[in-house]
């Protein structure tokens, strides 16, 4: 039995917002597959707090993750509250580089699915192979592998790597996306998942592969930034309220 013991009374109506929110998330990327046993992360920042963020508890599986249990942490990673589960303060590392680095980047996730660290074992990277891949095109962040936690340094290589992009490909390790919002970060790594998928399923088929034009690529990509005649990013709230039905008809627990 997993222990809840605090309730929506302990919190502002703008933290509970956000924790039911990131309690949804875990439960999504557990419904599409987009886990690694307990390990990887996504991070929320405390709305109104500069230094304070919400992390899953350790050893917890993500379908058992809610509102209530989430921990509240500083930047490095030491619990703010009493919670009875434990956090992993190195698994909250690369998220603190960022959440530090980007004052927008009011969540982080990250994930080890096969098809995302296949992509991060390629040279190549990402190609503009889908509609999923060219909402990304020459918007995507590379950061070389330096060990299974960051080295001295490193920090704030993986700040520059980020700088610029909401979307990350760690070199042989896997994928990071950001957003001002829980949903905004989880729409950008579900996409991104895909375009890696896709990727890989093509070539695998040992095809010749459809060539796209560079005009083709930046008008799509902008399309998805909402520089097209539609604004694509518009449609993020009625994607995200479907999500949430989603996982209110599975398992309504997460908001508890």
């Amino acid at each position: 039995m997993v222990a809840n013991r605090n309730s929506a009374s302990n919190y502002s109506p703008d933290e509970w917002a956000a924790r039911v929110d990131l309690a949804a998330c875990y439960r999504l990327a557990s419904h599409f597959r987009m886990t690694d046993l307990i390990h990887t992360h996504i991070s929320a920042r405390v709305p109104g707090t500069r230094d304070e963020f919400l992390i899953n508890p350790y050893g917890l599986w993500f379908h058992e993750v809610t509102a209530s249990n989430l921990v509240k942490i500083d930047v490095h990673g030491t619990k703010l509250e009493e919670s009875p589960y434990p956090v992993n303060p190195a698994g909250f590392i690369i998220h603190a580089a960022i959440h530090e680095a980007r004052a927008d980047a009011h969540c982080v996730m990250h994930t080890h699915t096969r098809a995302g660290v296949a992509v991060s074992t390629l040279k190549c990277g990402l190609l503009p192979l889908s509609q999923f891949a060219l909402r990304f095109y020459d918007r995507v962040g590379y950061h070389d592998y330096e060990g299974a936690t960051l080295v001295p340094g490193e920090r704030e290589r993986l700040q520059v790597s980020m700088a610029q992009h909401d979307v990350l490909i760690l070199r042989n390790h896997g994928l990071l996306t950001v957003g001002p919002s829980v949903s905004a970060a989880f729409d950008r790594m579900y996409s991104l998942n895909n375009a890696c998928q896709v990727q890989i399923d093509a070539l695998q088929s040992r095809e010749p592969l459809v060539e796209l034009s560079p005009a083709v690529c930046e008008l799509t990509s902008g399309q998805y930034a909402g520089e097209g005649e539609e604004d694509m990013s518009a449609r993020l709230d009625f994607i995200w309220q479907a999500l949430l039905r989603l996982v209110e008809n599975d398992k309504p627990d997460y908001r508890t």
